[in-house]
């Protein structure tokens, strides 16, 4: 079965969860704005566990850790000519983790906004958007992911950016944005104005993440009235400006299950983790998902 069937038939796909924290959990060093990408500079091997380990949970899809290997982040560290290399190196990650759990798991390219997740004011010109995320897409492409996941986009104009570049390409499309708690983007606009923006461009399917559990909530209404198939993957913490993440211990593996279940019930195609989740809390969420 495709992913587009599945996603317009199901049942629930389930994404997997968080590669930062979850690096940062296990010792490696996620200091920004690198964060993720550190571990390709100096572990690649514990990157591919992490992916083993969320195979092993039952996660149908890996996202290859690709958040922060776009040209411009790495030139902070003097490795932009390395981004190609780079994005690559994550996509064979998540395939090699995928292969020592024995799972079929879909590799999606993580499409991120390309200065700061949570700073609205931060995002490029048009023209900046434009180009550097059609780089990265093309670098996405040419490593062989199975799909590209446009995630946490905090203002419409990226998100609108970052989704054509991904229409360019064959591949199908997630689109996912970052919102406060009451179905606004960070940047303060309606979460119906940015579904409205990406109509024209009709992605996959449309999905919010790395919001905390209880913004969840006044979101849905607005992605099941898309008529899309929708997803959710929230954190479990809040951002700092030091490793990135603050990860929250205050949610179970048992209580983010129930979680995701509640979202499954308000029609969620897609479910899964972001910043501060484990391997532990989707395998709890897969056993549920499978009940």
């Amino acid at each position: 079965m495709s992913l587009r069937t599945r996603l317009a038939e199901g049942p629930t796909l389930l994404l997997d969860g968080a590669t930062g924290t979850e690096l940062e959990r296990r010792g490696a060093r996620t200091g920004l704005p690198l964060w993720s990408s550190h571990v390709l500079l100096d572990d690649p091997e514990l990157l591919e566990r992490v992916h083993a380990d969320y195979a092993r949970a039952g996660c149908e899809i890996l996202t290859a850790n690709t958040f922060r290997t776009q040209r411009r982040t790495l030139a902070t560290a003097g490795l932009g000519q390395r981004a190609q290399e780079l994005t690559a190196l994550a996509v064979a990650c998540a395939r090699r983790g995928a292969a020592r759990a024995g799972s079929p798991a879909l590799v999606a390219g993580s499409v991120a906004p390309l200065a700061d997740c949570y700073r609205p004011d931060r995002v490029p010109d048009d023209e900046t958007l434009r180009e550097e995320h059609a780089q990265h897409v093309g670098n996405l492409h040419e490593a062989g992911v199975d799909l590209l996941l446009v995630e946490t986009m905090n203002t419409i104009r990226e998100a609108v950016a970052a989704v054509e570049a991904a229409r360019a390409t064959p591949l199908p499309v997630l689109a996912s944005f970052v919102c406060d708690g009451c179905a606004r983007l960070l940047s303060g606009e309606p979460l119906e104005s940015a579904i409205a923006a990406l109509e024209r461009l009709a992605p996959d399917a449309l999905l919010v993440n790395c919001l905390p559990p209880t913004a969840v909530p006044p979101t849905l209404p607005k992605l099941r009235a898309s008529g899309r198939p929708f997803g959710v993957y929230a954190n479990l913490g809040a951002p700092n400006d030091e490793t990135g993440f603050t990860r929250s211990e205050d949610c179970s593996p048992e209580q983010f299950a129930e979680l995701g279940a509640g979202w499954v019930q308000a029609g969620a195609r897609i479910v899964g983790g972001c910043c501060g989740t484990s391997p532990a809390h989707l395998r709890r969420l897969a056993e549920r998902l499978r009940r």
